[in-house]
């Protein structure tokens, strides 16, 4: 059960660093992680008493 749990952390190690490896070298290879830029206006009316 150890060896199930060890091999399991090792495993989240190294997705961990898989992930903020493409992270900074993913835009080199044309992942683009910028959220789009766009101007959303909506009207609220607001009610008093």
């Amino acid at each position: 059960m150890v060896r199930l749990i060890k091999w399991l952390f090792y495993l989240a190690i190294l997705g961990f660093i898989a992930l903020v490896t493409y992270s900074y070298i993913g835009p080199f290879f044309g992942a683009d992680f910028s959220p789009p830029q766009i101007e959303i206006r909506q009207e609220i009316i607001l009610e008093t008493n």
